[in-house]
Order: C-alpha cells, then structure tokens, then sequence
C-alpha cells in the first residue's frame, strides 16, 4: 500500500479520452497486479491518494460502512457565516441525498481567501465543493490532508508516494475491524 501526493491536474484514472496526465504514470509498475485508488481526487483537487494492489482491501477502505473519516483543507473564496457553517454541519440536501461535515473549523486566511478544516466520513463525488457551492461560496483549493488514522506527511511533495509504514498499515487495519464480533470485516 502506498502514500501519493497527488498534484492538481493529474486524474485518478487509468483511460481519458482527453490525454491528461494520470497518477497511475507515477507509481511504480506492479508484476501481475495492478494499482487500485481508495476514493478519488478530482482534477483539481489534491493531496492524499491511498493505492493499493487489493481490490477487498480498497473495497473496505471506501465503504460507507466503516465511516471512514476524510480530513480536507479547504480554500474558498469569501468567508463562510456562522450560519453556513451550522447549515453544513446540520446537513445540507444535494442532488444525491444529504451531506454534512462532522467538523469544520476556520483556519486562516486573509482578503479574499479563507481556509476551512473539514471532516466528513463519506465519499460522494465533489461532495465538499458542492457542498459549499450549496450555501454560495466557491471553493478556490481542495486538499484532502487525511483519510481515516492515515495522514499525509509534510515532507511528501507533490507527485511522490512512499510505502505505508508497519505503524499506518496496523492504525489502518484496526478501523476496518468489524463492530459487532459476528461481523464480518
């Protein structure tokens, strides 16, 4: 299993029929297997990919089952209002059904342009730039920064990957423990 730091621009696919750069180019080739994505980035998002050569694994790993937490740093152009922020932890109803951070938090920013800490524990797709758009701010940078115990390491620059330490695969493991002891995983 490993760590990619994927850059904006760059698809989590293996076929586009408009040529653009895929992550699978990066990671090292695979003898009789080949690299699956746990979630996705969009093109223009970025941040931690988790790959791995398992399909039953990835399966596990994205399973609205396991509420998996996924940590975003987000830029948005404009602040969010107090109101906004207890609409988007209440919940907010999208075309696909309702969506809701568990936590978000202000993390700076100056002018134009504020960051937000969210955490939601699904995988819609562009669930949180929709969300946002949902009570009317842009989102302008999206960085996924963590998914479950896994967090991206600060000095893993964009388009490098590495393997998963003993210590993260175990943390990783140990979320995918079943809840009740009849489950099974």
């Amino acid at each position: 299993m490993l760590i990619y730091h994927k850059p904006e621009g760059e698809i989590v696919s293996r076929d586009d029929p408009e040529g653009r750069p895929s992550v699978f180019e990066k990671l090292p080739r695979l003898r009789g297997s080949r690299w699956i994505a746990v979630g996705r980035l969009d093109f223009n998002s970025c941040g931690l990919l988790l790959v791995t050569d398992s399909g039953e694994l990835a399966n596990r790993l994205m399973h609205p089952r396991y509420e998996l937490e996924r940590e975003y740093a987000v830029r948005v152009m404009g602040e969010v209002s107090q109101e906004s922020i207890y609409l988007l932890q209440a919940g907010i109803e999208l075309e696909d059904g309702m969506a809701r951070f568990i936590r978000i938090s202000p993390a700076g920013g100056e002018g134009a342009n504020h960051w937000y800490h969210v955490v939601l524990n699904e995988g819609k797709n562009r669930e949180v730039r929709r969300m946002f758009a949902a009570v009317g701010v842009m989102v302008s940078r999206l960085m996924r920064v963590r998914y479950g115990p896994v967090g991206l390491p600060p000095q893993l620059k964009r388009g490098q990957y590495r393997e998963l330490e003993d210590a993260e695969v175990k943390a990783l493991m140990s979320v995918l423990t079943p809840v009740n002891p009849g489950d099974k995983a």
